[in-house]
């Protein structure tokens, strides 16, 4: 085996090998967590931070382009690349996926019913990766279209990154949830996971949602994870498809 085919063989076969750029990424989303770029924020130049990295352009190019991919990062013609952030009205749809059958935009509300400290059950504690028992915030609330009230979620939040958390601080303003906790709690949705299944309503449901008990929901399970791919938040929506349904586009 020549030396070269040596190295190649100790590279595919090392569990710590990370392509450059996956590299240069990590030092990204590093920088972003501690940070040093908020939300809406430009980031230095490719040339700049080629430069801070000691690196060819085009290996920070490639960085970018998968944190934008992941949406991280907005790429804006002419102008340079930015934080995405949650105040952005476009990000508000990449999470929720309800649209109206008659089509278009329908106005929304989100209406919070409560927000209380509970300890966290075993389903709650394996989502959010914490121990049985640990504080968390719990969060009840309808989300409104047109007037119309289409969701119920229960959200469940870890107490410790959102201390201080009130019903009267969630009823400020009609910005998203996700926008709320960017901007007053630092923390950052950048993805999220879905399980989705029929139920039936439940009595308690049904009456929030204006349906017969028993009648057939959207049921919507969410994690929602931040920087590093941590979970800080799990939800379970129950989404009213009367006039709505979810639309998810792929490709």
């Amino acid at each position: 085996m020549t030396r070269e085919a040596s190295r190649s063989a100790t590279r595919t076969s090392s569990p710590t090998f990370s392509p450059l750029y996956r590299q240069i990424k990590d030092f990204l989303i590093s920088s972003l967590e501690a940070g040093e770029w908020g939300p809406g924020d430009a980031i230095p130049s490719e040339g700049e931070l080629a430069a801070r990295f000691n690196v060819s352009q085009g290996t920070v190019r490639k960085a970018i382009d998968e944190m934008a991919a992941e949406n991280m990062l907005v790429r804006r013609q002419g102008k340079g690349t930015f934080v995405s952030t949650h105040s952005d009205p476009r990000s508000f749809y990449r999470f929720l996926r309800l649209v109206p059958d008659a089509g278009g935009v329908a106005h929304t509300v989100s209406d919070p019913l409560s927000c209380v400290i509970q300890q966290a059950t075993v389903e709650v504690a394996t989502a959010l990766g914490v121990t049985v028992g640990e504080r968390v915030v719990c969060v009840e609330r309808l989300l409104r279209f047109g007037g119309e009230p289409v969701v119920f979620d229960q959200i469940y939040l870890l107490a410790d990154q959102f201390e201080g958390l009130s019903i009267e601080r969630l009823r400020g303003g009609e910005r998203s949830l996700y926008s709320l906790f960017e901007s007053e709690y630092g923390v950052r949705m950048i993805n999220a996971e879905e399980r989705l299944r029929a139920v039936p309503a439940d009595p308690y449901s049904a009456g929030l949602l204006g349906v017969q008990s028993g009648e057939p929901l959207l049921l919507v399970e969410r994690t929602a994870y931040t920087y590093g791919n941590k979970p800080v938040e799990w939800r379970r929506g129950l989404y009213c498809t009367r006039h709505h349904y979810y639309r998810n586009d792929l490709g």
